[in-house]
């Protein structure tokens, strides 16, 4: 689809060719060989094809630095056939010396990185009048095809990812801030990224697997990676401290913060007001990189401008009061989320039992749905949640298990809703108490 890979894409995995010598190559050849030799100091013994797969660096690139390696008397060919990938290096006393000193400015072992410049022209490239989009109706459909309800939501969602504008989503717990959310990434086209940066002798990790998730087709140089436009999460654990990018002396190289890492994509701040740390000031942090676009890092006390072009989310349970007019400035539209109908949290538990692959009487949906059903129309009348709907399955399923029973029916049913905590609350007490209670908690 044009919507995934769009004339410009196509243009830039033209450009992403994989370089073959030093002079294609956007990393000085210092660099290159300095990389080499500690990947060679570190195994002692080493063969060609092996430092490829580390590296990502073409063959003829490792053979022109590793031949004149040799004449410096850094390493040294003992072995291999025919071909030069199948040559085995191994490390000299001059080499060692050397590539200690080198390990202790920059630890750094791995996939060659790409220069901060050729970083910076790519993602601008692509960033710029990234925003209004056209989304197709397919993809909307699509992405949303899961989605049970919250039509208004939607319609907002789309409206963010056309606009590039940041969105306020809040409601009850259990109501689907987060998995509604988390839905709008899929609405944005996807982006190339570098897995790692080089910027004054120092390596940038910017690719994370927990958020970045490949596309199928990938550029020729592997030092890049096409990604579907990224969502991350951050929840409770947020801290003004894991909104910079730090160095990770294990890995070698500076972890990208979640503002970074959300660039080309959307930055979602969860349970606002839950974190320890004041959430004014988590909030504070965020508006110059929401604002410009851009956010300044320090590598070595150098300072270093990352492109942090994302759309910011943020949800809470609590009142909308917690954020004030200048954050809510940065965060223009809202959607608030109140309890699904009944019908809807029925058609959620089928969907997630038939997910689990659960074998269930009509009966056991009967019993489910009369626990919501108003008193009048013999039920008991209690307040549903999404999250009902898929602790019930997993509970339900873990009965069915224990009893050894092969179907689930309307008798585990009934007992899944007597383990459901938040059930017997709701059951133990009048509707305006439990209310109450929850209130009290948030507070």
């Amino acid at each position: 689809m044009d919507y995934y890979h769009d004339e410009k894409m196509h243009k830039l995995f033209e450009i992403l060719k994989q370089p073959k010598t030093l002079e294609e190559m956007d990393l000085s050849e210092s660099f290159i060989k300095n990389l080499i030799l500690k990947i060679i100091a570190s195994y002692g013994n080493i063969k060609v094809n092996q430092i490829h797969e580390i590296t990502g660096l073409h063959v003829d690139i490792l053979e022109a630095c590793l031949r004149e390696m040799e004449q410096q008397e850094l390493c040294a060919a003992i072995g291999g056939g025919f071909l030069f990938p199948s040559v085995t290096f191994t490390i000299k006393k001059l080499g060692k010396a050397q590539a200690d000193k080198f390990a202790h400015e920059n630890p750094y072992m791995g996939m060659a990185p790409v220069s901060y410049d050729m970083y910076y022209k790519i993602m601008d490239v692509q960033l710029k009048g990234r925003f209004p989009i056209r989304i197709p109706q397919e993809v909307t459909e699509k992405t949303f095809e899961k989605v049970v309800g919250n039509e208004n939501g939607k319609k907002t969602l789309v409206e963010s990812a056309i606009g590039g504008k940041g969105l306020f989503i809040y409601g009850l717990p259990g109501t689907g801030k987060t998995f509604l959310t988390s839905k709008m990434s899929d609405l944005l086209p996807p982006l190339l990224i570098p897995r790692y940066i080089e910027f004054s002798e120092q390596v940038i990790q910017l690719y994370d697997p927990d958020f970045h998730k490949e596309c199928p087709e990938q550029p020729e140089d592997v030092r890049w990676v096409k990604i579907y436009a990224p969502f991350v999460f951050t929840g409770s654990e947020l801290t003004t401290e894991k909104l910079e990018t730090n160095f990770d002396p294990n890995k070698g190289v500076y972890e990208t913060s979640p503002i970074i890492k959300a660039n080309g994509g959307v930055l979602l701040l969860d349970d606002l007001g839950r974190q320890k740390e004041n959430h004014g000031d988590l909030l504070n942090r965020l508006i110059v990189p929401i604002e410009n676009k851009k956010d300044m890092i320090y590598v070595k006390g150098a300072p270093m401008v990352v492109q942090s072009h994302f759309i910011p989310a943020f949800s809470t349970n609590l009142d909308i009061t917690i954020m004030d007019e200048a954050h809510l400035r940065r965060a223009p539209l809202h959607i608030f989320l109140e309890n699904p109908s009944i019908p809807e949290i029925l058609k959620v538990f089928q969907s997630n039992l038939d997910q689990m692959g659960e074998k269930y009487d009509p009966e056991a949906l009967e019993r489910f749905e009369m626990v919501y059903k108003p008193t009048r129309e013999g039920g008991e009348g209690l307040q549903p949640t999404f999250a009902h709907a898929r602790d019930l399955a997993q509970i339900g399923q873990a009965i069915r298990i224990r009893k050894n029973e092969e179907v689930l029916s309307a008798q585990i049913m009934d007992e899944a809703l007597g383990q459901h905590v938040l059930i017997a609350l709701q059951r133990r007490f009048t509707p305006t108490l439990f209310e109450r209670i929850i209130r009290q908690n948030k507070n």
